[in-house]
């Protein structure tokens, strides 16, 4: 079987909506042995895949992020935003994005930030007037700091493949997440000026110190995170140990963890994990195909052939990762196309940490887009909406997210002045 066949049996077995991960293990099994390979070979290719230490920091993060969601972090970090911006105009709506942006550095996943906020966010901005679509995507864009700002699953998916830093990954990310909420901040001060009745309510001293006490322990979960890792305190996989033992520490402080909350936090992360390792063990034995057929040296000559200009390398690469994250998630993405542009990468002379940021960031957007739309169905599903109205209440948010995408192409610095400053 050659690459061209392969390539159709996969796509064939998606189209027929096979899940990504067994079409891809049924194609490359086809492929080994057709070509003369046992399946043994095929089998620790698979087993190779998920077996790494760094790896264990994605399902603790997860559960950190589960965990959150179900102790109500959510709605006090949005009670605090809401008391800290009572008189602005369209408070409700930066209330949103900031609450986002407090969430992201605990959850790391688009669909918890997504799943935990619209549930309080949503119905609240109704209630004062705003539209559904606006209130609607406004929160699923904002649910893609999560997955951006440390500590991101994905870009500790991209970490461990590529064999580069987590730590510099997470440094670089900092100010594109940043940038992204300033982007959406100003597309919300654009739209409020030509509203009326978005105006805020007095700011309430009281009020405002109760709130900041809800919050101070869920703040400090970033503090620990970060400060570890950037500190050379620990490793990305001990600090999200050191993570979700300190959130459930806190559940029992505030005296809402129960064991039912404790099963459904551990149940949801086991189903979340299993997912993710099933495709990591389904890329890595696409990955031994595409090597096999010298993918990564052809498709590098085609490119160095088509431009010698690391800036047109990205423009390209952002044009076909944005097609290629309206069909599929970004975990099998990331596990497959890593191996193959790394060294693409290295040959246009690109930081790996600024390739790691503009690849997440290009993938999450995807999710925002059908047929897939991950985050639309999220979202979604919560409001009891279709996925169409999700869509079309989202369509002026990507506006600038995608500005802010061309920004962090065009100027890779963005992303590498942290991780060079911290000396990562």
């Amino acid at each position: 079987m050659d690459l061209t066949i392969y390539l159709l049996v996969m796509t064939a077995l998606l189209l027929l909506r096979v899940p990504v991960a067994f079409s891809m293990i049924a194609a490359s099994m086809l492929y080994f042995y057709t070509n003369g390979n046992s399946a043994g070979l095929a089998i620790r290719s698979i087993v190779d895949g998920i077996n790494s230490f760094p790896l264990l920091a994605v399902p603790l993060f997860i559960f950190v992020g589960a965990i959150a969601n179900h102790l109500g972090i959510a709605s006090r970090l949005f009670d605090f935003a809401l008391a800290s911006l009572p008189r602005v105009r369209g408070n409700l709506a930066y209330v949103n994005l900031t609450t986002s942006v407090g969430f992201s550095w605990i959850s790391g996943s688009a669909l918890a930030d997504a799943a935990a906020l619209s549930k309080v966010q949503v119905p609240q901005m109704i209630r004062q007037g705003y539209p559904y679509g606006f209130a609607a995507g406004l929160s699923a864009s904002g649910s893609l700091l999560s997955t951006i700002m440390p500590p991101s699953i994905p870009a500790v998916l991209f970490a461990a493949t590529a064999s580069i830093s987590t730590g510099a990954l997470f440094a670089g990310s900092i100010l594109p997440a940043f940038l992204m909420a300033g982007g959406l901040a100003l597309y919300i001060f654009i739209w409020a000026r030509k509203r009326e009745g978005m105006e805020g309510t007095r700011f309430d001293v009281a009020r405002f110190r109760w709130a900041g006490a809800r919050v101070i322990g869920p703040l400090f979960t970033p503090v620990i995170i970060l400060g570890g890792i950037l500190g050379g305190i620990f490793t990305p996989t001990e600090g999200a140990g050191v993570a979700a033992a300190y959130m459930v520490l806190l559940g029992a402080f505030y005296r809402t963890l129960t064991l039912k909350v404790l099963i459904r936090s551990a149940r949801e992360t086991v189903v979340v994990t299993g997912g993710i390792l099933l495709i990591l063990g389904a890329a890595n034995l696409m990955g031994q195909v595409l090597a096999r057929e010298q993918v990564s040296r052809v498709l590098g000559k085609w490119l160095t052939e088509l431009t010698d200009n690391p800036i047109v390398f990205l423009l390209v690469l952002n044009v076909i990762l944005l097609l290629l994250g309206t069909f599929l998630e970004a975990p099998p993405v990331i596990l497959v196309l890593v191996p193959v542009l790394m060294p693409i990468a290295a040959q246009f002379g690109i930081d790996p940490v600024h390739l790691g940021v503009v690849m997440i960031l290009n993938l999450m957007i995807g999710s925002l887009t059908p047929p897939v739309g991950a985050v639309l169905f999220v979202v979604g599903s919560i409001t009891r909406q279709p996925m169409g109205v999700v869509f079309r209440g989202v369509l002026p948010f990507l506006i600038p997210l995608v500005a802010v995408l061309l920004l962090l192409t065009v100027f890779p610095q963005i992303v590498t002045i942290v991780p060079d400053l911290l000396g990562l």
